[in-house]
């Protein structure tokens, strides 16, 4: 199992600090602990997130625990993952995707 130091859990309250104003791209994923295609492609995005961790920041946002952002952000369903770059929304991608669909999203931030 990764470890999860390359991953960063992000609030509503640390959101536009962390993404809107980093100066990396960033891919974050919206997720819920109940969703079961959140649990299955998690592995993927902390394997990525340790990957690209000196070129791209990867977090998380618990959808449950922080309903401001996702909302804010327009996320309807889960997992969706948003590739930010220079605070704006570059790409998105909804549902359970395999890992190349991913790591393309990440490499349009690069």
């Amino acid at each position: 199992m990764m470890k999860e130091e390359s991953l960063i859990h992000l609030t509503d309250s640390n959101f536009d600090e962390e993404v809107v104003k980093s100066e990396k791209p960033v891919l974050v994923d919206f997720w819920a602990p109940w969703c079961g295609p959140c649990r299955a492609i998690g592995p993927v995005v902390e394997e990525l997130a340790a990957a690209y961790k000196d070129r791209v920041k990867v977090a998380k946002v618990n959808i449950d625990e922080n309903p401001k952002t996702a909302t804010v952000y327009g996320v309807m369903s889960i997992p969706t993952l948003i590739l930010f770059k220079g605070g704006s929304i570059k790409d998105k991608l909804v549902g359970l995707v395999p890992k190349d669909r991913l790591e393309d999203l990440i490499k349009k931030g690069l």
